[in-house]
């Protein structure tokens, strides 16, 4: 199905048939990335008395539980429930599932001995203008290591606090990131970046998202995607999700 609309003054037409998924595969077991001493992803065969469900040992079907953390395991999609009391959750916060987004690959830089994403990260002028109400952030070394790293205890790269505020800025809703946070592992409770995106200038924005632990793979370039945005129904403040992107057409 091919689908056309404008934006910016500019026609854009897109293949809803090729699509590119850049959430990663949950996977039972240490295959799946995860943060925050998270458990590893566990699909088990509910058991009782003579039923099992597991064709593969005996059983008529397949009939699993699955044990995952939402912020721990995986691509998640997260609503400002995550750090703030209130009835927030992400079923109730994100109901437009498709928008214009623009893909950019940035190179943290090295800041009292953390890898930290700053706004000499971004190309010169990139906050100059409005962005695209989503904003991927690919970070540079880019590997398929990103789909099974476990990243507790090691400090991975995260984001300055003052260039959320420049993307908040800038007009970002939904900010998509290859990252397990956009803040530091271990920084004392402070969680300077979520609250800067959520409490832009002290006001509080409900209605914008926050997806970690993507992996946009090198073939795909940056520039301006259409994107889709699904999670569960779930009333939680995150959810496990998929990200589609679709390329304009020539």
């Amino acid at each position: 199905m091919i689908i056309s609309t404008t934006y910016k003054n500019r026609s854009l037409s897109f293949d809803l048939s090729v699509g590119i998924d850049i959430s990663i595969p949950l996977v039972s077991g240490a295959k799946s990335p995860k943060c925050f001493w998270a458990p590893d992803v566990s699909i088990q065969p509910v058991t009782a008395e003579s039923f099992i469900g597991d064709i593969d040992q005996g059983g008529v079907v397949n009939f699993k539980n699955i044990m995952l953390n939402p912020h721990g395991n995986g691509t998640h999609t997260e609503c400002v429930g995550h750090i703030t009391a209130g009835d927030f959750t992400i079923h109730r916060t994100l109901k437009k599932f498709h928008a214009i987004a623009r893909l950019t690959t940035v190179s943290p830089t090295i800041h009292n001995g953390d890898s930290v994403i700053t706004e000499q990260s971004f190309e010169p002028g990139f906050f100059d203008e409005n962005q695209e109400e989503i904003l991927i952030v690919r970070t540079s070394p880019n590997s398929e290591n990103k789909l099974s790293t476990d990243y507790s205890g090691t400090n991975p790269t995260y984001f300055d606090h003052t260039v959320i505020e420049k993307i908040c800025n800038s007009g970002v809703q939904h900010l998509i990131t290859d990252l397990p946070s956009v803040d530091k592992e271990i920084d004392g409770g402070l969680l300077l970046a979520h609250k800067a995106f959520w409490y832009h200038e002290g006001i509080l924005c409900p209605e914008k998202t926050i997806t970690e632990l993507v992996y946009v793979p090198d073939s795909v370039v940056d520039g301006i995607y259409l994107a889709n945005m699904q999670i569960i129904s779930l009333e939680s403040d995150a959810s496990p999700s998929k990200i589609v992107l679709y390329k304009p057409l020539d």
